[in-house]
């Protein structure tokens, strides 16, 4: 049963589009088929994370006005034969996206992937409210700051009120996974700890993202993380992290980046 997930956040630069392409990838490298959506129409990027910025010729915007067919729009990745792209408009604002638009093409999408992973906008507005409209599921990412922490938190409360799912009376499952986490600077008080953003969000943890130079290496050369170097610490948060969305019971930890070794995290298990 095809499962649709949306990746959000209230605050930018939290690492949303990154996010999207890494667990999009190490789902897919699990044998899954997998599409990723871009729902940031205007300001796309996850073409430019995945290497695909050449190959885009129709968008989602497209595809919702009839200007193309669906498969016309998604572009295979080149790495992993069951991975996808459906790319966002550059040049449409996000009054293009109609909801009854966004959901033939989730409708559809649901019928050809596994998973569906739509990249949002930050904050709440419309285009951030399309792309978690229509999800079984929400990663919530946030950075150990208060102001992303707080940002977070309203997302949630949208999550809770806004999407088809609560409108039915029905949980929408979320997920938070923290990126950019350097255990040194939380331990000097520099930065929110794990236990501080969990005592706020009250939401289950998917993942630990260590702060690391490896995600803007990928990110450059066009490559998720999760391909680019499997064994770097990022990287092997993320394939935790999609082990878990997959419903594996899988120990929390957080990948250290010095020595590249598993450091146990608190016994904590995501729920």
């Amino acid at each position: 049963m095809s499962k649709v997930i949306v990746v959000t956040s209230g605050k930018g630069g939290v690492g949303k589009t990154t996010t999207t392409a890494a667990l999009g990838a190490a789902l897919a490298q699990a044998g899954e088929s997998v599409v990723v959506v871009d729902f940031d129409v205007g300001l796309r990027n996850l073409d430019l994370v995945m290497g695909a910025e050449r190959r885009v010729v129709f968008d989602l915007i497209n595809v919702i006005q009839g200007v193309a067919k669906l498969p016309q729009a998604l572009i295979r990745d080149k790495r992993l034969d069951t991975l996808w792209l459906l790319p966002a408009s550059q040049t449409r604002d996000k009054d293009a996206l109609t909801e009854d638009g966004v959901q033939k093409v989730i409708a559809e999408l649901r019928e050809k992937f596994d998973w569906v992973i739509c990249d949002s906008p930050a904050g709440i507005e419309r285009g951030a409210m399309l792309a978690m409209r229509h999800a079984d599921a929400a990663v919530i990412v946030t950075n150990p700051e208060v102001s992303s922490v707080r940002d977070s938190d309203r997302i949630i409360g949208m999550l809770d009120s806004k999407t088809e799912k609560a409108e039915k009376g029905e949980r929408i499952e979320k997920h938070l996974l923290i990126t950019r986490y350097d255990a040194a600077r939380a331990s000097r008080g520099e930065m929110l700890s794990i236990e501080d953003v969990l005592d706020i969000l009250s939401t289950p943890l998917l993942g630990i993202i260590p702060e690391s130079e490896e995600v803007l290496k990928a990110s450059n050369i066009g490559t998720p993380v999760t391909l680019s170097d499997r064994s770097s610490a990022p990287a092997q948060a993320y394939i935790e992290a999609a082990r878990r969305l997959q419903g594996e019971d899988v120990e929390m930890t957080i990948p250290l980046v010095r020595k590249g070794l598993l450091d146990k995290l608190f016994g904590r298990r995501a729920a």
